[in-house]
């Protein structure tokens, strides 16, 4: 088995006095993309905010390649959801590309061939470069989204951390993302999204993490995302299914 690339031990979190997460164990290996799953208020964005270093827990440890993310910080790259970002900031598409870069620069250095031909790449790969030019607030909402992608391409992280990357995109877009992402772990990068539509969790994730303020179960997906774990996590909150087929 591979060393993991993120470990999750006895994590417990609060927002003053409401436990957000409680206890929670995970061994995040490369190779995988993994679906965080769960009802709205179950903790799932706390959860990367953890990994991230942005919320300090009550209780536990995450660790980034068995040492606490601060040294493993260029390492680990973050998608965000595209409502928590201003969109009227005045920045080309290149220029947003490019900011994936900055991690790997000292203060004051300034970027060089390699970096722009890095975010050239990136927007090569996600299907934007025509775009490169145009202000970001312009872009569709699914060209934003393949924008912060190449952002994250960019950076040559080893983890990937996307929240809710599907949310007010196109199919195509959606079909473009999860394709890179596919691509990724194959290449052996750890992939982990926040994902909300149950009825694509068998096609799009190998694995899975069912949470709701605890650890419901977490494992191989045609494993773990059965009726049972998936009412466990939603109890009264359970949404209606569109699936063409059946679980165990």
């Amino acid at each position: 088995m591979p060393n993991p690339v993120i470990t999750i031990k006895g994590l417990s979190v609060s927002y003053g006095r409401k436990r957000v997460l409680t206890n929670i164990f995970m061994d995040i290996e490369p190779g995988h993309v993994y679906g965080i799953l769960g009802p709205n208020g179950a903790g799932k964005s706390t959860l990367f905010k953890a990994i991230l270093g942005l919320m300090e827990p009550n209780a536990g440890a995450i660790l980034v390649k068995g040492k606490p993310i601060e040294e493993h910080r260029k390492e680990v790259v973050y998608v965000p959801q595209k409502s928590d970002v201003d969109w009227t900031f005045p920045a080309t598409v290149f220029d947003i590309v490019l900011m994936g870069r900055y991690p790997h620069k000292k203060l004051l250095q300034r970027m060089n061939e390699h970096d722009k031909a890095l975010a050239r790449k990136a927007l090569r790969e996600v299907g934007m470069e025509q775009f490169e030019n145009r202000q970001a607030g312009e872009l569709s909402g699914g060209q934003q989204q393949r924008v912060f992608l190449a952002r994250a391409l960019c950076q040559e992280a080893e983890a990937f951390l996307l929240d809710e990357p599907f949310v007010g995109v196109d199919i195509t877009t959606e079909e473009k993302i999860i394709h890179i992402l596919k691509k990724l772990a194959a290449e052996g990068k750890t992939i982990l999204v926040i994902h909300h539509d149950l009825s694509s969790v068998p096609e799009y994730f190998s694995r899975i993490a069912l949470i709701n303020q605890r650890l419901i179960t977490f494992g191989d997906t045609a494993e773990v995302f059965t009726k049972e774990n998936i009412a466990n996590a939603y109890s009264g909150q359970l949404p209606i299914l569109h699936q063409t087929g059946g679980w165990e």
